[in-house]
């Protein structure tokens, strides 16, 4: 990767998104790259600190070694991940090994420059602090087994929230999702009354811990209250005194035992507005808030929200607004985000009367499950993201890779396109199959001559095609769904032409975003969104990969149809003279006054010329933009050409080939 490649990406790492243009130049300044081939050791146990480390590309893993040399792998690093900050700022020797997987290229700061970049930004340090908390282990009390823990509280400024049953399945989520050991503490005061242990068949009594009554001295006095079930979840019950000053001390006793064995601590807490619980939250790495989406609780949320803030300090990205929809709501998403003051980090659809409370696993398939598995595949940095690239007809190969990921049951948890893999994107995203799509595209293109039903001609200003026939062939099978109507996450790409630069769009109409991403420059008029000029999002990421790296997608799958510089001559040459007499024919039919000089185009394949030129550049751009991703999928296409879009099966079936011959890798990345 050259130089300049790296400083693109290099603002996009989650630990110095924040800072401003300065002081990104001074970490560039003191800071390097290490390019690794795979296998190569990044440091050993018991090796002395060096060096900061943070994942760029490519895949790290860190291990330990008993005294029989058996490996016991503790953590799976991606991108944006950073290591060897505990012995860094200790002193300590490494507790444990790096090792790349894969081919990587990881940031590199020496330890000199470690502390004058500190120094000098000492913001920094607040975000490290928070990981040196969840990684720092009392090394007394065993092996190491836990590289990192983070303490998620669940809260509500209301009761019948449905926050309990949300801790259970989170927990059940974040087990089944991550594999990691996950634990959850359920807090009341001494007059409140434990339901997890019923949620979790512990039918024969529970042993709560009273912290007004039992003074923690050694991680000993732990285990006799942790609650063990066939479901694999661990469970303490806490009681508290509200008004005992030494709560706050002996809950952080609590969690410092238990981070380390497990990987995800939950604790599930009252409604009560106590310092207690305050005190709690503030111990947490981050806070769920869950409430309705009615106005008289999303008020209460909001004031919740404003005081954790002014009286409390929390940060902004500490706090996740959860809203479960149980409560019909006459509000629009988008008014539910008004009386909340900011964003929604997820909404939980209304459970069926009569529904299980472990859902996750009695009702796996349901929109409720769904949506917390996608909560808990983000906590787990374990999610999936899936670019489709542009490439006109070539874009049907998109759909024989979706058929495999369905087959093979592959998770995706969001998914972006550019073009025409912004219109596959949208229709998989609302819930078609790759099945259905390509019926859809066959009953639509039968024959090479149908291409022209969705082409209306113009006078040539701004593009000689007007784009109102294409818009009429969406709209019949996008309608008028938003973004909000669909449940997986979706970004389409478009090219905004005033800021000449690209446009994410993920809210609002999907026939919009889709019918902008996918005019092409010089064919189709710019589509009009508001007060914007959109074109074709090809023009500027031909593979969408970059949003979703933004995104903090931590595994990327990349399906690029774009053909090579000499593939694109070929075509051009094989596809002329069948479509100039299509497109004289056509032109017949259109109005006297643009005839003559359409005609003229046609002749010598202007709509052709302009996409193989198109081609050659977003051929080059997508190679570039292939490099965020962890796995590139590039179907075979030779012998079939841009404009054949009655060939959607042919297309279908190279794309499905391509995926089959990528299974393993594909299954690998997704399961580490």
């Amino acid at each position: 990767m050259e130089i300049e490649d790296r400083n693109l990406i290099f603002e996009d790492i989650p630990l110095f998104s924040g800072l401003n243009k300065e002081e990104l130049e001074f970490v560039k300044e003191h800071s390097s790259f290490l390019e690794l081939t795979k296998g190569q050791i990044v440091y050993e146990e018991n090796s002395p600190a060096d060096a900061f480390y943070c994942v760029v590309f490519g895949r790290v893993v860190i291990y330990t070694l008993d005294n029989d040399k058996n490996r016991t792998v503790l953590e799976y690093l991606h991108r944006g991940k950073y290591f060897g900050i505990i012995s860094l700022l200790t002193g300590d020797n490494h507790s444990v090994t790096a090792q790349a997987l894969n081919d990587c290229l990881l940031l590199m700061i020496k330890k000199d420059d470690f502390d004058l970049i500190l120094k000098n930004i000492p913001r920094l340090a607040i975000d490290l602090s928070l990981s040196l908390s969840r990684r720092l282990k009392d090394k007394d009390l065993h092996q190491k087994i836990i590289f990192e823990t983070t303490v998620i509280s669940v809260f509500s400024s209301h009761s019948l929230a449905g926050k309990t049953v949300y801790s259970l399945n989170l927990a059940l989520s974040l087990s089944k999702e991550t594999k990691k050991k996950v634990m959850i503490l359920e807090v009341f005061p001494e007059d409140g009354i434990h339901s997890l242990p019923n949620k979790f068949e512990i039918t024969s009594g529970y042993k709560p811990f009273n912290t007004s009554k039992l003074m923690l001295t050694d991680s000993s006095q732990i285990g006799g209250y942790i609650l063990k079930n066939r479901f694999g979840i661990d469970l303490m019950c806490v009681y508290y005194k509200p008004e005992d000053k030494y709560f706050l001390k002996q809950f952080v006793k609590i969690i410092s035992f238990l981070v380390n064995d497990y990987n995800y601590i939950i604790v599930d807490l009252p409604t009560d507005m106590d310092i207690a619980v305050f005190n709690i939250l503030n111990q947490s790495d981050l806070i769920h808030i869950l409430t309705c989406g009615q106005e008289v609780d999303l008020e209460k949320t909001r004031h919740l929200i404003d005081r954790l803030k002014s009286e409390f300090h929390f940060l902004e990205n500490k706090i996740k607004i959860i809203i479960n929809e149980y409560k019909s709501s006459k509000l629009s998403y988008e008014q539910q985000k008004e009386f909340i003051g900011g964003d929604i980090f997820a909404t939980l659809p209304k459970m069926e009367f009569g529904s299980t409370e472990r859902m996750i696993l009695d009702n796996p398939f349901s929109e409720y499950s769904k949506a917390v598995r996608r909560i808990s595949r983000n906590l787990g940095d374990c999610q999936v993201g899936l670019a489709l690239g542009v490439g006109f007809a070539y874009g049907f190969c998109h759909i024989g890779v979706l058929k495999v990921i369905e087959e093979e049951g592959i998770p995706i948890d969001v998914i972006s396109g550019s073009s025409i893999g912004a219109l596959i994107a949208a229709l998989w995203a609302t819930g078609r199959s790759a099945e259905e799509i390509a019926e859809i595209i066959a009953r639509e293109f039968k024959e090479p001559k149908f291409i022209w039903q969705i082409i209306d001609l113009t006078f040539p200003r701004l593009g000689f095609i007007k784009g109102n026939k294409l818009y009429r062939f969406f709209k019949k099978y996008l309608g008028n769904k938003t973004f909000h109507d669909i449940r997986l996450p979706l970004c389409i790409i478009a090219s905004d032409v005033k800021r000449k630069e690209s446009r994410v769009i993920n809210s609002g109409l999907l026939i919009d975003a889709v019918m902008a991403s996918c005019s092409m420059p010089g064919v189709f008029t710019p589509f009009r969104l508001k007060e914007e000029l959109l074109l074709d999002g090809g023009v500027i990421n031909p593979l969408p990969t970059e949003i979703l790296f933004k995104m903090g997608m931590r595994k990327i799958i990349a399906v690029n149809v774009t053909p090579s510089k000499e593939d694109v001559i070929k075509q051009y040459n094989s596809v002329k003279n069948n479509f100039d007499g299509m497109a004289v024919k056509s032109i017949k039919k259109a109005g006297f006054s643009i005839r003559n000089y359409l005609k003229e185009k046609f002749k010598n394949n202007i709509l052709d010329l302009i996409f193989s030129s198109i081609e050659m550049m977003q051929s080059e751009m997508a190679g570039k933009e292939a490099q965020l991703a962890d796995i590139v999928l590039h179907p075979d296409t030779k012998g079939l050409y841009w404009l054949e879009l009655h060939k959607v099966e042919d297309f279908a079936k190279r794309g499905e080939q391509e995926a089959r011959a990528n299974l393993e890798k594909i299954k690998q990345l997704v399961n580490e």
